[in-house]
């Protein structure tokens, strides 16, 4: 018996996570085990997906390119040994990570014996790239592009039709037209990305040994048992942003302390939207910030969204977690 892997790549806050949710919300009844790496000590992707599957396991602080990789070999063997097994697996990898590493270990004729891969997608964010169009020439983002089977090209609904059309013409250098897909059209992403026969013939891809994502990335978690005050919350990210590549968390504040929020900042775009309650419905706030190794003050920062804190009734310091990486 062989199960199936699709590997899901793509940059910081490309929207990763929204097609793996899809995926496990619109399974086309497989049951679909999927593993998830968080280039940060708080593992907010998974606790995103976990609303979706119990089927959802975490490979934490790190990337599964470089130092997680035997991790992701004992999950792969683990899962294959469940009761029942899963009938497919997806692996959500950092958008630090590079994935042509991750595409020659799961080609190994080992691995590609039990969990062979069966495409490996590279979700693109067509907002980001019109907004930072020297995207295009970051050799990482290339890599993630060059690894892909599929293209899939997201928050078009972002960009007009004169700036996507732009875009596909200069994505078209890089992958054929073909393999370029929305993600917001009909067909199911898992039906897309699995098909009903056997999976592909690969060769291993050729190129130069990827870049550690910890040489080029830095990342810092905070957290807060208390809820933050929203103005100053955003104060504080607006200070931020143009240090960061990303940042994302679940926040509550002061004037709606039961409701939780998912914040997520790509660039200069943040948004704030209702979150789902279950693992992540603790109250306070949890973050996670990612940025170019030595573009941010990180004791600044910290500084920053511990002012954002809310101190009455009791008037100390506010109870912060941070780690670095």
């Amino acid at each position: 018996m062989t199960i199936p892997v699709v590997l899901v790549a793509g940059f910081l806050g490309a929207g990763k996570t929204t097609l793996v949710n899809e995926m496990l919300r619109r399974p086309d009844g497989r049951r679909i085990a999927a593993v998830v790496n968080d280039f940060g000590a708080i593992d907010i992707d998974a606790d995103l997906l976990r609303q979706s599957s119990d089927g959802v396991v975490s490979l934490r602080n790190g990337c599964i390119c470089c130092s997680l990789q035997g991790d992701l070999m004992r999950t792969l063997a683990t899962l294959i040994r469940r009761q029942p097994p899963p009938d497919a697996i997806v692996i959500e990898t950092s958008g630090a990570s590079d994935p042509a590493e991750i595409v020659r270990s799961l080609l190994d004729p080992v691995v590609y014996a039990a969990t062979p891969l069966e495409t490996a997608v590279t979700v693109i964010d067509a907002r980001h790239l019109a907004d930072r169009p020297a995207l295009f020439d970051d050799p990482l983002w290339r890599s993630q592009v060059a690894s892909a089977d599929i293209c899939v090209l997201a928050k078009t609904d972002l960009v007009d039709e004169a700036g996507l059309a732009a875009l596909r013409a200069v994505l078209a250098r890089f992958k054929a037209q073909h393999l370029i897909v929305d993600a917001g059209d009909h067909l199911s992403p898992t039906r897309r990305f699995f098909s009903e026969n056997e999976p592909r013939v690969r060769a291993p891809s050729k190129g130069s040994m990827p870049q550690a994502a910890d040489e080029r990335f830095e990342t810092q978690s905070w957290s807060s048992e208390r809820p933050v005050v929203l103005a100053a919350f955003q104060s504080a990210v607006a200070r931020l942003a143009p240090f960061l590549l990303r940042a994302k968390g679940v926040v509550t504040f002061t004037h709606e302390p039961g409701r939780p929020m998912l914040f997520q900042l790509v660039g200069s775009r943040a948004t704030i939207v209702p979150a789902q309650t279950g693992p992540m419905d603790r109250g306070g706030a949890r973050l996670v910030l990612i940025a170019e190794r030595g573009r941010l003050d990180w004791e600044d920062a910290a500084r920053l969204l511990d002012a954002s804190v809310d101190i009455e009734p009791i008037r100390s310091a506010p109870s912060r977690r941070v780690d670095r990486h």
